[in-house]
């Protein structure tokens, strides 16, 4: 067991942010996704900088474990490309639109 920065409490050393009080418990987060199948022995790791200065860095790494290219975001940018990112859901059908309308009287 490790104790939070923040409020003093224990906590498993597994959780990235305190459940106690929300404080983070890493200066800086980091995951990795697997390509598409046509970029295959390549990874894309995303890291969330939690300091003075946060933001967003993405890096590309190749094969041999190194990376080949690298850029930061600001919130902000981050927050866009997240929405960008986000699954579109289809346009519900005219009909459906049609009845909820009915229903609510308009």
């Amino acid at each position: 067991m490790r104790v939070c920065a923040d409020c003093g409490c224990e906590l498993d050393s597994a959780y990235r942010f305190c459940p106690w009080c929300g404080g983070p418990q890493r200066r800086k987060l980091v995951e990795f996704f697997r390509p598409h199948v046509r970029d295959e022995g390549m990874a894309l790791r995303v890291s969330r900088y939690l300091t003075e200065d946060p933001h967003v860095r993405f890096s590309v790494w190749n094969a041999d474990g190194v990376a080949e290219a690298a850029v930061s975001l600001e919130e902000d940018e981050a927050d866009r490309l997240a929405s960008f990112i986000a699954a579109p859901r289809p346009p519900r059908p005219w009909f459906s639109r049609l009845l909820d309308s009915a229903r609510s009287g308009r």
